[in-house]
């Protein structure tokens, strides 16, 4: 699993130098196209990073052409960041080679098989918000005041 979360950030890494862009603002392009049209501030409370972080990335990612800023119809005051549909797809189109690699791998699986890994992924993605919370929890606690982080063996369930 670590090796493949590695290999992850590293296609990432591949795929943010071909389009021209640093990798951080490539993984808060592809939050701004889950999360949808959001604001700088939600985008910050998301990614951890200040507002003010945000703003430069948001300023590089409009620079590039990859989102855009837009104007709540209600509230003039509010501005949501949106993507670029146009370029998402070009940039989309840099993780074609990953994609055919996951469905050649995926097409040996059986329907019962493809279930358990969906299961996996989805209660694996549950523990790692949970952790991340957890982690940023430390962020107020004092270091001598920390908890004690090793880990404790469990029995295995059968």
């Amino acid at each position: 699993m670590r090796r493949s979360s590695a290999q992850g950030v590293l296609y990432g890494q591949t795929v943010a130098n071909v389009a021209g862009i640093a990798n951080s603002d490539l993984e808060c392009m592809d939050i701004l196209y889950l999360e949808g049209r959001v604001t700088a501030g939600r985008l910050a409370e998301v990614t951890g990073l200040t507002t003010g972080a945000i703003t430069g990335v948001v300023d590089r990612l409009e620079k590039a052409g990859l989102v855009r800023r837009e104007r709540d119809e209600t509230d003039r005051r509010k501005v949501f960041i949106a993507v670029v549909p146009e370029k998402a797809m070009k940039i989309g189109e840099l993780y074609v080679p990953m994609q055919q690699a996951m469905e050649k791998v995926w097409s040996t699986y059986s329907d019962e098989e493809l279930r358990l890994l969906l299961r996996f992924a989805t209660e694996g993605y549950k523990g790692v918000l949970a952790a991340t919370a957890a982690l940023k929890g430390l962020l107020d606690t004092p270091p001598e005041k920390r908890p004690d982080l090793k880990l404790k063996k469990r029995p295995r369930q059968t």
